[in-house]
């Protein structure tokens, strides 16, 4: 039942932009520019969510540096114990 309720919810929509009182070219216009405004938003989001994780991975390669040296019961091979 709500599948068919939002499946009518959704041609609707469609109707109401194809039926709209501008000329066909203009509402081709608006669909392709909302589908080129989302795209960007799109891109943007993958541009932050890169930017913050290359910090976050900068900052843990630093944290393990400065950790290496404080270590003194570990060997430059991971995991052999020198205690």
């Amino acid at each position: 039942m709500a599948s068919r309720l939002l499946a009518g919810f959704a041609l609707g929509i469609v109707a109401g932009i194809l039926i709209a009182p501008d000329k066909g070219s203009e509402t081709r216009k608006k669909i392709a520019q909302s589908g080129k405004d989302l795209k960007e938003k799109f891109n943007d989001f993958v541009e932050t969510i890169q930017e913050k994780f290359e910090g976050v991975k900068h900052d843990v390669e630093q944290a393990a540096e400065q950790a290496k040296p404080k270590s003194p019961l570990f060997s430059d091979e991971a995991g052999v114990w020198n205690g």
